[in-house]
């Protein structure tokens, strides 16, 4: 179940980052509520290595939260590495599931945002279309915060 995805996107690297990635607890209830619900920091500070915060899904999801940790962050290179600690499909087919995102600038302003996941299924445990499903709404998500950054060019600057 461990993939890579890139998605392009006209909005400034440093804008995407901040908006999509380390506010995402804040603005995704506002901008995706039919799949988020609400989100906080339930460890340490947002956007600070070692900050967990926990992410709460609507009935849309298979999963009704999930708790990530930030293991990595280069605010300057746009860059971080988040592993889930609890929920999600943590213990039912995942032994450990991590991401790490790079917002790479473009030369016409915009960035393409790599994503790698990393994933390790419990034994005898079977992903199905989990995958495709992952991708599916990563990019929906990052469209979303793509769409309001575009409506709002003071937002996150």
């Amino acid at each position: 179940m461990p993939f890579s995805l890139e998605i392009e996107s006209p909005v400034a690297a440093s804008r995407l980052f901040k908006a999509a990635l380390v506010d995402w607890h804040n603005l995704g209830p506002k901008l995706a509520p039919e799949i988020l619900l609400s989100g906080s920091i339930v460890e340490g500070e947002s956007g600070v290595v070692g900050g967990v915060r926990q992410l709460n899904f609507s009935s849309v999801m298979p999963f009704s939260y999930v708790k990530e940790r930030l293991d990595f962050i280069d605010h300057e290179k746009f860059e971080c590495k988040v592993s889930a600690v609890e929920g999600g499909h943590l213990g039912t087919i995942l032994e450990s599931a991590s991401a790490h995102f790079k917002f790479e600038p473009t030369s016409s302003g915009g960035c393409i945002v790599k994503v790698v996941t990393e994933t390790k299924l419990k034994p005898g445990a079977v992903s199905g279309d989990d995958e495709a499903k992952a991708k599916e709404s990563m990019v929906k998500l990052f469209k979303v915060a793509e769409a309001y950054l575009i409506a709002n060019p003071d937002a996150y600057v």
